[in-house]
């Protein structure tokens, strides 16, 4: 399984484009990606072609994590048919879910 993580920087957001598998083989690189990646986070999940609840809980915990610390945080592009475990667990309706980054940034302005 293949996981590719590359990350930018737009209007103060560090935004990290995922494409891949997220699942038990990338969890780690995933995990450590994210530690790295700053206060104010953007993730891109169109890219996406598997995710589970391992990967899942990374986001939520990244989402946490920047709600405690007053940070912005979102999640684009996340497609269901890749991403099922966020409608089957319910999360799908409480995080902060937008179809573009240009959403995003006007939400968390």
């Amino acid at each position: 399984m293949t996981l590719t993580l590359a990350s930018s920087s737009e209007d103060g957001f560090t935004v990290i484009k995922v494409d891949g598998v997220l699942d038990a083989t990338t969890r780690e690189q995933f995990a450590d990606y994210l530690a790295a990646a700053g206060p104010d986070v953007v993730l891109d999940l169109a890219g996406v072609t598997f995710m589970d609840s391992r990967a899942l809980g990374l986001i939520v915990h990244q989402w946490q994590t920047s709600v405690t610390q007053g940070s912005r945080f979102a999640l684009i592009g996340v497609q269901y048919t890749t991403s099922k475990v966020m409608w089957i667990t319910g999360l799908a309706t409480r995080l902060p879910l937008y179809d573009t980054l240009d959403e995003a940034k006007r939400a968390l302005a």
